[in-house]
């Protein structure tokens, strides 16, 4: 159960945010470096026999490779050395400079993705799905801009997108020693943490009074890398002004639908276009742009992936990810399921209403985490996958056991960390009752969340809170959106089914909370009398007193809160721990491979190489490239069905459209949830196309990286774009800035400007 996301779990002493924990100060590498080897090198052996119903793999023949970590380098250590011997390239500071600073990280209510600069004049391409969100936001009336698409005509129709803000990466700054002296040496797991955490705040504010004080816009972040054996102060200029330029119909941005998501061959344009503004009111002008590549890439061309992959898991032990398997992923996926379905159902009854309170984009991000959860947990029931990693742990445990000092200091950590999941087991059932309670606006009652809100303002207020504190905990409960009675009825009575099952009819709080009721009715009759479900009246028990309110609420809450922030404290000290450890783990990593193996993904800025390829699978050869063809043949196949229909513009196209168009491509760069939108670009720094998606092999990349076993990032080709641009959608203006560098104010000049040329 993650709680780091809602300020309740900071503003209460009972849950304290949860942070990546500190370790060790950098060692020095006491075993040589890898040798380099090719992904052809590390294909496994495998030995596979039937012993009654169950696959066993003979782990003996297992070998890990290289780069089971995975490729996500850091542009604080890129791997020139590793990229000159495999590719023939060894970019220098300028060209790195320039990668670096053409990336953006995008920043939305629920989640980020990433983003490129396209043009001098602050144009910004990103995937459709990641504008989901804001395109609710500013639908105005009669429109319906996330089925329809939008294009602005004219640069004055640019429309500014409420709560999302851009950050481009200006530096980063290794601040180990700040933060992780002498902690290894504290043997209590919280005061350990507290320390650290002081360390961490203050120096943040230390970090941000000397960046404010010469440029306001700038931000910094403070992110474990390694889980701790190395920590970088990351400073970002952020950007508020960021306005829609176009974004094409859900039908081809999302072309079918959950069916195709994480697959390949796939027909999807998933791209959006954006625009920065400067504090002049002016597009804003920035010469770190990847050029826009009108001829694409070519089968084997290098390329590299440059965006903010989001949390990886890959230096896990064995034992860890066998938690996952077993507790962690199923209980998640049961969770997801249900909520889905509520939502499912209300989509169907009111399709008009899902769009108003913007149900429909919460359903599909319901649906692309199912079928991830789905693949990871594939991923972690596949006997080569965990006989893998198991070879690569042995063989740092071989390296940690040849080594007397490494020995001596990091020996037992591998038996603590076991020792540590069993406990984790024995504590699962209530942490899969609370799962999500609390911490996510998808997957929690909107009624119980603004009411777990109440309950820790009240209890922050009687204890003496500071006034700020309490103003900052009402800013973030003032942002929970109304949601329909029948979706909260739905989601109540999962939360307490939920509860019911895995703490058990007889537990005190579910005897408390349903006494001779069912889940269903409970939660009918809270939702009929409960103010909570209206803003306005949410606002007015906030400031008056929501505990002393008498709200139908207030009783349920008053079982719920103290039980979840005990059992916080449960989980903090579970967590607290387990970063230690893993702390300690990745320094031992750490001596013995330094930085030859990239850190986990943490949501920052990283690099990664590969090449354009294609894979075996299903018995045949998925191709490197897809076409527009493909996408007319699943259209025809299906003969429109949902998911796979199309719009109008698209069913009788210029003649120039050309549909053999390269529209979609795949890669064997590292990705992981974050990279959406990620540019693809080539050594040259012109961008060949924009990532928006794993396929299935994938999935289980976020524990461990084998392009070698078709792993993959799809991304919509830049060939494509900019046919359906021209020949579709007639957008001149959006395809001169991209391919001419014009920027030109509306669509007449466009036309002018490209009869002439």
């Amino acid at each position: 159960m993650n709680r780091s996301y809602w300020i309740v779990a900071l503003s209460l002493t009972l849950a304290a945010l949860s942070l990546q924990c500190a370790g060790p100060r950098e060692t020095a590498r006491l075993v040589a470096t890898p040798p380099l080897v090719t992904e052809a090198e590390t294909t496994a052996v495998v030995r596979v026999q039937r012993v009654g119903k169950a696959s066993w793999i003979g782990r003996d023949t297992v070998r890990s490779g290289r780069f089971d970590t995975g490729r996500l380098w850091t542009f604080e250590a890129p791997p020139l050395d590793y990229w000159e011997a495999t590719y023939g390239f060894r970019p220098d500071s300028a060209w790195l400079t320039h990668a670096r600073m053409g990336a953006l990280r995008l920043v939305f209510e629920s989640g980020r993705c990433s983003g490129a600069f396209v043009s001098l004049y602050g144009l910004v391409v990103t995937n459709h799905h990641c504008t989901w969100e804001s395109l609710d936001l500013i639908d105005r009336p009669g429109e319906a801009l996330l089925e329809e698409g939008f294009y602005a005509a004219t640069l004055s129709e640019e429309r500014r997108l409420p709560g999302l803000y851009a950050e481009q990466l200006l530096e980063a700054r290794d601040v180990t020693a700040q933060i992780a002296r002498g902690l290894e040496e504290i043997r209590d797991d919280v005061a350990r943490e507290r320390l650290r955490n002081r360390r961490l705040e203050r120096l943040k504010q230390q970090l941000e009074a000397e960046v404010r004080s010469r440029d306001t816009t700038l931000h910094v972040e403070i992110v474990p890398l390694y889980y701790g054996a190395r920590y970088t102060a990351y400073i970002w200029r952020r950007y508020y002004d960021v306005r829609l330029v176009m974004t094409p119909e859900l039908r081809v941005g999302y072309f079918g639908g959950d069916y195709d998501n994480f697959t390949y061959p796939r027909y999807s344009l998933d791209i959006s276009f954006l625009r920065i503004y400067g504090a002049d009111g002016q597009p804003l002008k920035s010469p770190w742009y990847f050029r826009w590549n009108r001829e694409g890439a070519q089968p084997g061309q290098l390329v590299f992936a440059i965006g903010h992959p989001g949390a990886t898991r890959r230096h896990m032990t064995v034992s860890q990810l066998e938690f996952e398997r077993d507790y962690t992923l199923p209980q998640r996926l049961r969770l997801l399921r249900r909520r889905a379905q509520i939502l499912e159902r209300y989509l169907h009854q009111q399709p008009d209403s899902a769009d108003i309170y913007g149900l429909r984009s919460v359903y599909f991000a319901l649906k692309n985490t199912i079928k991830a959860t789905e693949g990871q947990l594939q991923g972690l029931r596949d006997p080569y996958l965990l006989a893998r990693k198991q070879a690569a742990e042995r063989a740092l445990r071989d390296s940690m056991m040849a080594n007397d000092s490494l020995r001596n200091r990091y020996g037992n950590v591998f038996a603590q960390l076991e020792a540590l999941q069993r406990s984790k087991a024995a504590a699962a059932p209530q942490t899969a009752a609370f799962q999500f309670f609390g911490t996510s606006t998808l997957l929690s009652s909107h009624i119980l969340l603004r009411a777990l809100f109440g309950y820790a303002h009240d209890v922050m207020r009687r204890r003496g809170a500071f006034a700020a504190r309490l103003a900052e905990l009402r800013r973030e409960a003032l942002k929970i959106r109304n949601w329909p009675d029948s979706v909260e009825v739905g989601y109540i009575t999962a939360r307490l089914e939920e509860l019911r099952d895995y703490l058990g009819p007889q537990h005190p709080s579910v005897q408390r909370l349903l006494g001779d009721r069912t889940p269903a009715e409970v939660a009918r009759d809270l939702v009929a009398r409960t103010a909570l479900k209206d803003s306005a009246a949410f606002a007015r028990l906030l400031q008056e007193g929501y505990l002393q309110s008498g709200d139908a609420s207030v009783p349920v809450i008053e079982v719920l809160g103290p039980l979840y922030f005990t059992l916080g404290q449960q989980l903090d000290q579970f967590e607290a721990r387990e970063r230690f450890l893993n702390a300690r783990l990745a320094a031992l990593r750490f001596a013995v491979y330094g930085r030859t193996v990239p850190p986990d993904g943490t949501g920052t800025l990283r690099i990664a190489d590969g090449r354009i390829e294609g894979y075996a699978y299903n018995g045949t050869q998925a191709p490197a490239f897809t076409t527009f063809y493909g996408m007319y043949d699943r259209f025809y196949s299906f003969r429109g069905r949902s998911g796979w229909s199309l719009p109008a513009r698209w069913l009788t196209p210029s003649e120039a459209f050309e549909r053999a168009t390269p529209l979609n491509l795949v890669a064997s760069t590292d990705i992981s949830g974050g990279s959406s939108g990620s540019a693809l670009i080539d050594q040259e720094l012109r961008l060949v196309g924009v990532i928006f998606d794993s396929n299935l092999e994938g999935l289980a990349g976020s524990y461990i990286y084998m392009p070698d076993r078709g792993m993959r990032a799809v991304a919509v080709d830049s060939r494509g774009v900019l046919e359906a641009l021209r020949d579709l959608y007639g957008a001149d203006r959006l395809v001169l800035e991209l391919t001419a560098g014009k920027l030109v104010s509306d669509e007449a000049e466009a036309e002018t400007l490209m009869e002439m040329n």
